[in-house]
């Protein structure tokens, strides 16, 4: 059963992949990005290097931002990555030998990764976003990662990176033709992987002969499809929450800076990993079969942060990951030779009757049957959804237009971007100097 708040119809469906382009015809070969990640096996004298250097990356993004912030407060002006890269090696001497320690590619990719970020702030300011002032990280509590450039290479169940030498893996690696641009080390609980990234060109893949399929996301059932098919999702969250509320009681009962508070705050991350890894198998394996079975893949552009807003669904929500399964959409109908179609947001996909085309003025939630007022049709909603997607990519929509009359769907009106005014301006400069 799905969930939506598809109340106006507007806009015309957006074609991820070409807007006019046929879906016969293959396009030219391209050049993507990639990440192949690792699980490693670190000797004892890796491990406490992996620990310095993710260490380092931390304490480097923290200065960098404090030094930021005081320059701001003298200057009204922030310095760039480059610039902080140069008073960084000017103090390690005296100020900082440990550093010397570990690569010198750790601290400074976190300080561009400060500098990405900081970007990222005043672009949210213009856009007149949520800001969201970059924050410190604190050790046990930020995600622990850095990385390389350089000479990496990849052998068979090997990883070599700087400073660190040639790093096991538990897997195979796998070969792949491309120009290695870094590597990534990050920890997750008290497992260490290694990511890394390259550049590569892959040749056009052939199109997909198969249906069009409209796709329903719920919350009972993960995906209705426009054929019948109901996908259930493993619902990682909701399976494990009795076991994650255990061992968050009895994390909290132990003392503060004791061996047992470490055990269990390890064990606790290990319940939360499980989580994240089931429902992104479930994810990858679904949104591969969809790009490589189908010709057309028509989803609703759903705006989650909004609906994330309901206190009784935000978790279960949360749980499915819309989302994701939107991201890895975009990517794989790419590599597999097929279209991705987004219909507009407030397209009424569930309050059109896929029979005659004609729109209810109310549709509850609750109502998990919709029943049309003109013909008569009894079907389940998210089923009636899926092919009103569908029909939106084909064209073959009932009666006159997918709204049942003889007119357009009106679109929806373009609001004017206001510019930040003078007291906007003046929180933004406040955030900074805080």
């Amino acid at each position: 059963m799905g969930f939506s708040k598809r109340t106006r119809a507007g806009g015309a469906a957006k074609d991820v992949l070409s807007e006019n382009s046929p879906a016969t015809i293959a396009p030219p070969s391209s050049t993507i990005y990639k990440a192949y990640r690792y699980e490693i096996q670190p000797t004892r004298g890796q491990l406490e290097l992996c620990r310095k250097h993710v260490g380092v990356a931390r304490f480097t993004y923290n200065w960098g931002l404090a030094r930021r912030i005081e320059e701001y407060k003298e200057t009204g002006k922030s310095s760039s990555a480059i610039t902080q890269s140069k008073q960084l090696n000017a103090l390690k001497a005296e100020e900082f030998p440990w550093m010397y320690e570990v690569s010198k590619c750790a601290p400074q990719e976190a300080l561009r990764n400060l500098d990405r970020a900081y970007k990222n702030f005043y672009r949210r300011v213009k856009q007149g976003k949520k800001p969201g002032f970059p924050r410190f990280k604190k050790r046990g509590v930020a995600r622990d990662s850095c990385r390389f450039t350089g000479t990496i290479k990849v052998m068979h169940r090997k990883v070599q990176v700087p400073r660190l030498g040639r790093l096991r893996t538990k897997e195979c690696t796998e070969k792949f033709h491309g120009r290695i641009l870094s590597a990534t080390l990050s920890r997750e609980a008290d497992r260490w992987f290694v990511s890394v990234s390259v550049e590569c060109e892959i040749p056009g893949p052939r199109p997909v002969r198969g249906p069009v399929v409209g796709v329903d996301l719920g919350i009972t059932a993960f995906a209705v499809l426009s054929d019948g098919t109901s996908i259930e999702g493993p619902k990682a969250l909701e399976r494990h929450l009795d076991l994650l509320a255990r061992r968050q009681r009895q994390h909290a009962r132990k003392q503060r800076g004791s061996k047992n508070r470490r055990k269990s705050a390890m064990r606790l991350a290990r319940l939360h990993r499980r989580v994240r890894n089931v429902r992104t198998d479930f994810i990858h394996k679904v949104t591969t079969r969809l790009c490589r079975e189908n010709q057309t893949v028509v989803v609703e552009d759903l705006s989650v942060r909004n609906m994330m807003g309901n206190r009784s669904l935000a978790r279960r929500i949360a749980d499915q990951g819309w989302g994701e399964f939107r991201r890895q959409l975009d990517y794989k109908t790419k590599w597999y030779g097929s279209r991705l179609v987004v219909a507009p947001r407030f397209y009424p996909s569930s309050k059109t009757c896929s029979a005659c085309g004609q729109v209810k003025v109310r549709l509850t939630l609750a109502e998990r049957t919709f029943t049309c007022d003109v013909c008569g049709l009894e079907i389940d909603r998210d089923l009636n959804a899926a092919r009103n997607l569908r029909q939106l990519s084909t064209g073959s929509s009932p009666g006159r237009n997918a709204c049942g009359d003889g007119r357009r769907p009106a679109m929806p009106r373009k609001r004017k971007r206001r510019q930040p005014s003078r007291k906007q301006e003046s929180a933004v400069s406040e955030m900074i100097t805080v």
